[in-house]
Order: structure tokens, then sequence, then C-alpha cells
């Protein structure tokens, strides 16, 4: 099913979307092309993992669908919005070319975004503050390929739901949740970067990199995660008030047109 264009987009100041992982069977690209062609910003942000190289190493897998997506991210730089890319660990690759320009969308590793009501967040990531990723590089790729067994368990689980007429719901989403460890490594995670906002004296703290989408306040520090494309199908956006507003994507297309999920194997 093709996804469908909106006739009156939803117009936002800012758009920050992370964890995207274009290449592996668990991104769901319909719903991101969804969202990007049903929205118009002046500025976007790709807070990193946009593209998983990790996963490509093993194989390429790449849809029609992730073309699309890549398609209209350019089509948006090209149309006047301001398109910042800031790679993550899965696409650390882009890292060597910070500074560089790519039809028109710009690498930066990462960026203060000051909102309109003044209010100022660093941009980043989020790789280097979490002590696996940095300290025992082995042990996070084999986690992200047992993380990529659960989402093939998770598409098939979706693949029932939607036979049974239920909407889409995520496995690992929902065991984050209650894994005691798990809860311990996110809430680790927020700290370290609520720290390192209160450090830097900014307002807050804009990333991705846990695929667990949040806003809150730590302190005296507004936490932002966008959150992601494989299990929640989250953004963070900014309305021209400077108000931040998480925005699950998955309700949202649910109660408007119909959008096929891509299909786990």
């Amino acid at each position: 099913m093709s996804v469908i264009k909106r006739m009156n987009p939803l117009k936002y100041r800012s758009l920050f979307i992370s964890d995207v992982h274009l290449g592996s069977r668990g991104c769901q690209a319909k719903y991101l092309l969804d969202f990007l062609q049903a929205t118009q910003c002046k500025q976007l942000y790709l807070v990193g993992d946009i593209v998983d190289l990790w996963e490509m190493r093993n194989g390429i897998y790449w849809p029609e669908a992730h073309n699309a997506v890549v398609r209209e991210v350019l089509d948006k730089a090209r149309s006047g919005t301001e398109v910042i890319y800031i790679p993550g660990n899965h696409d650390e690759l882009l890292r060597a070319h910070l500074g560089a320009e790519f039809g028109a969308v710009t690498i930066r590793d990462e960026v203060i975004h000051e909102c309109a009501n003044g209010e100022r967040f660093l941009v980043l990531h989020g790789d280097r503050f979490d002590g696996v990723v940095q300290q025992s590089r082995w042990l996070a790729q084999v986690g992200a390929s047992a993380y990529d067994n659960l989402l093939a368990l998770n598409g098939l689980l979706n693949r029932i739901r939607r036979r049974l007429g239920l909407r889409y719901w995520s496995l690992a989403g929902y065991l984050k949740q209650r894994v005691k460890h798990a809860v311990q490594y996110i809430g680790n995670f927020e700290q370290a970067l609520a720290l390192e906002a209160q450090r830097i004296g900014v307002n807050g703290m804009i990333c991705g990199h846990i695929h667990h989408a949040e806003m809150r306040e730590i302190g005296t520090t507004l936490y932002c995660n966008c959150g992601d494309w494989v299990e929640s199908c989250t953004a963070l956006v900014e309305h021209h008030d400077g108000q931040l507003e998480l925005v699950r994507w998955v309700d949202v297309a649910a109660e408007t047109v119909e959008v096929a999920l891509p299909v786990a194997a």
C-alpha cells in the first residue's frame, strides 16, 4: 500500500528524528515516510543512526521504502528546510566528514539549537555517554545483533496482530520497560546527559541512541529523547512558540490514514 500525502501538512518550526536504521529489516520506513510527507518545518535534525551501517555489513537490505525516505529528506533540503545530520554509532563513518555538505544536508557532530522562546538545547546522538559502546564495542555489536533478532520476532507478532485486527505494539519496548537492568541503563544514560547539559549551561539535551522516547525534567534540565523508527515511531517537534512535544506517529497515522508496516524477516 502506498503512503497517502495529506492536503494540509502539519507545520512545525523544527523536527528531530533519530534511530531510523535504514538498511535494517526493523526499520518502519513507511511510517517515517508518511510522517515526513505530512509535515513541514524550517529545520530538520537527523539525530544519528539514520542509516544502519553495522547491519548492512551482514548483507544489503534496501527496499524501495528506504529509497523513498532518502528522497523525501533531500526534497525537503532542496525546498529550503535546513537539514542537519548528526551521525551516531551505527553510521559513525559519516563522522569522517564533519562539516561537509551532501545534497544540502550538513554533517555535524553536535549542535546547539535555540528554540523560538530562547531556550537552548545541545543536540547530539548520545552514544559517547554509553559505557558499553565506548568501552566494549564488540559487546555493543553483539547486543545489536540480539536486538535485531528481537525485532524480527516483533515483526512476526505484529503480522499476527494485524490479521486479528489489532494495532501495532512493540514487544521490544514492552520488555525494556520491565527488565530491571534495562530500566537502570536508561536511567543512568538520562542522568549522564542531564549532567552534561548542566555543565555546558544549556536548558536541555536532545538525543537518541537508546530507543526510548522521553521528555522530562531532570533537576533544572529538560531531557528529550527522540525515540526511534523501529519500535516506537516517535519524533520530537518544536512548535512555532518554542514549545517541544513528543509525537508518536503510529497513533497519529492510525487516526488519519492506514499505513502498511514493513515485514520483518
